[in-house]
C-alpha cells in the first residue's frame, strides 16, 4: 500500500483531496438535477455520508460515496405521484435494507448472499435501469438537439482522447462545454444566479413515509448492493488489500446503508460507492483514506456556496440531455459487460428465460397490485422475479421444455 500522506505538506494533501472532489462532482450533482432534488443537498449528504462510511469501516477503505444513478427512475415516479418528501422516505428505507443485507453477510458469509445475484440476474437488472431512463435522456436532449449533441461530443472526446487526470473528468468537461454552448444560444437564465447569496444553508427537506414509496424505492438496494460488492472488490485490487475480509463486506455495506439513510433524512439522493474516485487512486498511487476525507470536507463546504448551487440549477435541459445519453447508456453497457465478463451461457435456455423475464417486466412497466391499494412494479418487480427464477429453475431445463422455448417442435 502506498505510504500515507502524513509526510506531505498541507497544500499537497489538500490538492490530492481536491482531485477526488473534482472526480465525484459531475456525477454527484447530476442525479439531483435529474430528479428535482437540490444539488447542494446532494453535495452535503455525499460529504457527510463519506465521513460516516469511513467511521463505520474503521477508516481503512479509501472510498467516496456519491449520488446513485440506480434510484433516478424510482425517485422520479414517487416524486411525481406523491412528492419528493416521500421519495426521500423511501431512500431511508433503502438505507435500512442495506443494514439487513449487512447482517445477512455477517451471518451467512459473502458467497452465500452473492449466490442470489449471479451475473445472469445482476446484469439484466442493471440493463433495466439504463434502458428505463433512456426516454428521459432523449426527451431532455430534444429540447435543443444542437446543444445536446455538442455536449455529448465533448463528453466522448474527453473520455477517449484526454490524458492523465483530465481523462477522469468527461462529465464535468461536457457540462462546461454544453453550458458555454447554451449561453451562445441564449438558453441560460442568470436571474437565479444573480439573486443567490454567496453563502447559503443547503435547503434540507424532512422525509415523509408511505408504503407505496418504500416498495418502489427500497428494493433497489438489491441492485446497488451488487454494484457495491464490485466497487469494493475493485478498490481493494487497486490498493492491494482484501477489503471484503478486512474491515469486512458487512462493515462496508453498513457504512453505505447508514450514509444512504442519512441522505434521505436530509433530503438528498441515495449514496453509493464511486468508481470515479477509485480511478483517481489508480492514477495518483496514493491510497491514504485520509485524502478521501479531505474530499468529503470539500464537498460539504461546496454545499454552502449558494452561487454554486444556483449555477448548477441554471444548467439548461438540453445540456443535461446530452450528458444523460452517455450516462444512461453506460449504465446499460455495464449490465451487458457483467454478462459478457462472466461468460454467461445463453445456449442454456434457463439463462434466456431469466434474462427475458427481468428485461420485459422492468422495461415494460409491469405492475402487480397488492392489498391496500399498493403495487409492485418496475425495477423492484423485475429484480424480485430474477432472484426467484434463479433459485427455482434447475441449472439445465429439461429437453422437452427447451424444445417449446426454442420452437423446435413447430
Amino acid at each position: 500500500m502506498a505510504a500515507p500522506t502524513a509526510n506531505l505538506s498541507t497544500a499537497k494533501r489538500f490538492t490530492l483531496g481536491l482531485q477526488h472532489a473534482a472526480a465525484m462532482f459531475g456525477a454527484t450533482v447530476l442525479v439531483p438535477m435529474q430528479t428535482g432534488l437540490h444539488p447542494s443537498v446532494a453535495l452535503l449528504t455525499a460529504g457527510l455520508g463519506t465521513l460516516l462510511f469511513h467511521l463505520v469501516t474503521q477508516r481503512k477503505v479509501p472510498v467516496f460515496l456519491g449520488s446513485s444513478f440506480a434510484f433516478i427512475a424510482a425517485i422520479q415516479v414517487v416524486g411525481k405521484n406523491e412528492g419528493l418528501e416521500y421519495a426521500t422516505g423511501g431512500i431511508i428505507a433503502a438505507g435500512l435494507l442495506y443494514l439487513v443485507l449487512a447482517g445477512l453477510v455477517y451471518l451467512f458469509g459473502v458467497d452465500r448472499v452473492r449466490s442470489f445475484f449471479p451475473p445472469i440476474v445482476a446484469g439484466p437488472m442493471i440493463m433495466v435501469i439504463g434502458l428505463t431512463l433512456s426516454p428521459v435522456a432523449v426527451s431532455m436532449a430534444s429540447a435543443h438537439w444542437s446543444v445536446a449533441v455538442i455536449t455529448l461530443l465533448a463528453v466522448l472526446l474527453t473520455a477517449i482522447y484526454a490524458k492523465g487526470f483530465f481523462k477522469l473528468l468527461p462529465i464535468m468537461s461536457g457540462i462546461i462545454v454544453g453550458f458555454v454552448t447554451a449561453m451562445a444560444f441564449g438558453l441560460v437564465d442568470w436571474s437565479t444566479v444573480a439573486a443567490a447569496d454567496w453563502f447559503a444553508v443547503p435547503p434540507v427537506m424532512a422525509p415523509k413515509f408511505s408504503l407505496s414509496a418504500i416498495l418502489t424505492i427500497a428494493p433497489l438496494s438489491l441492485v446497488t448492493m451488487v454494484e457495491h460488492i464490485g466497487d469494493i472488490t475493485t478498490n481493494g485490487a487497486v490498493i492491494g488489500k482484501d477489503l471484503i475480509r478486512d474491515p469486512g463486506l458487512h462493515r462496508t455495506l453498513m457504512g453505505d446503508g447508514l450514509a444512504t439513510a442519512l441522505a434521505g433524512l436530509l433530503g438528498g439522493p441515495a449514496n453509493t460507492t464511486y468508481s470515479e474516485n477509485t480511478g483517481v487512486l489508480a492514477v495518483t498511487k496514493n491510497y491514504d483514506p485520509a485524502i478521501i476525507r479531505i474530499a468529503a470536507c470539500v464537498a460539504i463546504v461546496m454545499a454552502f456556496i449558494g452561487k454554486l448551487g444556483a449555477v448548477l440549477q441554471a444548467i439548461p435541459t438540453p445540456v443535461m440531455g446530452g450528458i444523460s445519453i452517455v450516462l444512461f447508456g453506460m449504465i446499460t453497457s455495464v449490465g451487458i459487460r457483467q454478462v459478457v465478463d462472466a461468460r454467461v451461457d445463453f445456449a442454456n435456455n434457463r439463462n434466456l428465460v431469466i434474462a427475458a423475464v427481468i428485461l420485459v417486466l422492468g422495461i415494460g412497466g409491469a405492475v402487480i397490485p397488492l392489498p391496500g391499494g399498493l403495487q409492485l412494479s418496475g425495477m423492484a418487480l423485475s429484480a424480485l422475479a430474477g432472484v426467484i427464477l434463479n433459485k427455482l429453475l434447475p441449472e439445465r431445463i429439461a429437453p422437452e421444455a427447451e424444445a417449446v422455448l426454442t420452437g423446435a417442435d413447430d
